[in-house]
């Protein structure tokens, strides 16, 4: 079989790996940057680096959050996240923002809700746009992650704006997908999407505090009854259901105990590196999938007829599969 090599580093892009593996968060935030832009020049270092950091990898634990705008997502994290690195982790938030239709820029307002991990010396906090991406998650996540494992954080949460398709886009490069819920469910459990319930491996019941205990720990039931009818993702795993508190700080520690119970219970039976596995392949078809659809529309010319075609299938003159026929033809396929 041939062996397939990587792309050959240059000395700057050596010298920003070893810088962001030995820890330095300026050096970490501009190899952000460069993966997450879109000028050629940039994609060839981006490669390099990544390549470069690939083996040093894989260790942390990658959560996923999501819940509706509301839950306290942020909250929650503020304190989950403050909670890990008072027990020594280093933790790394990815917040990914609603993006301006108009310009793709990110409101950014993640950040200021996170008070304490924002000034804290063991956490990393980086909001980024989705500029339109799928489900609201930025286009770069993956690779973001890898970098921060890279800089020796050993626990990755994951925010997601928790619209659209973002929950199971996310729960594709996470072990651990958390959803928040509100108390109260009563008649919301209807409205809730079967597929979140479906591809979630905890559920934890935000606001559970003062007022909101009786209603979070009746709600908690609820769901656990919807739970109760779905198959499980897993053989060796059935989602909680638990109550907390992000503001007042009640019931994380258990949220986390059962995040490691989970990890543990996956290692042992070797579905955690089976479902890292799978998201590798599915990344890679995703980014190929990404870059056809630019090299398609990166010609004016190519991308004018492109939007005549599809005004004239949604006009009904031309028929879809002739539509499709054409443009796989202006791919040379």
């Amino acid at each position: 079989m041939t062996r397939i090599l990587p792309p050959a580093p240059s000395p700057d892009v050596e010298t920003l790996a070893a810088q962001i593996r030995a820890g330095n968060r300026a050096m970490l935030a501009r190899g952000i940057t460069l993966v997450e832009s879109r000028k050629a020049a940039h994609r060839d270092k981006a490669r390099a680096l990544l390549q470069l950091l690939l083996p040093f990898t894989g260790k942390a634990h990658r959560v996923g959050i999501t819940g509706v705008p509301g839950v306290g997502k942020s909250t929650t994290i503020d304190t989950l996240g403050s909670n890990l690195t008072a027990a020594g982790h280093r933790v790394a938030v990815l917040a990914v923002d609603p993006s301006s239709t108009r310009t793709g820029g990110s409101i950014l307002g993640d950040k200021t809700r996170m008070e304490r991990l924002a000034t804290d010396p063991n956490a990393f906090i980086r909001p980024s746009p989705s500029a339109g991406t799928l489900g609201g998650v930025a286009a770069k996540t993956r690779e973001t992650m890898l970098l921060c494992e890279a800089a020796g954080f050993d626990v990755i949460l994951v925010e997601t704006v928790g619209i659209g398709q973002s929950e199971t886009t996310v729960a594709d490069m996470v072990d651990f997908f958390l959803v928040l819920m509100l108390p109260g469910a009563g008649d919301e459990l209807q409205g809730i999407k079967k597929g979140v319930l479906e591809i979630a491996d905890m559920i934890a019941v935000n606001k559970a505090d003062g007022d909101g205990a009786l209603r979070a720990r009746s709600a908690a039931a609820d769901y656990r009854g919807a739970l109760h009818i779905l198959a499980p993702r897993s053989p060796t795993w059935t989602p909680p259901v638990i109550t907390i508190s992000g503001l007042a700080n009640q019931g994380l520690d258990e949220m986390w105990r059962q995040v490691e119970l989970h990890r543990d219970r996956m290692t042992a039976s070797g579905e955690l590196q089976a479902r890292r596995a799978r998201q590798q392949v599915a990344w890679m078809w995703d980014m190929l999938q990404q870059r056809m659809m630019e090299a398609l529309t990166r010609d004016p010319a190519r991308a004018a007829r492109i939007k005549a075609l599809e005004a004239a299938v949604r006009d009904g003159d031309v028929a879809v599969s002739v539509a499709v026929e054409e443009i796989a033809g202006l791919m040379g396929i």
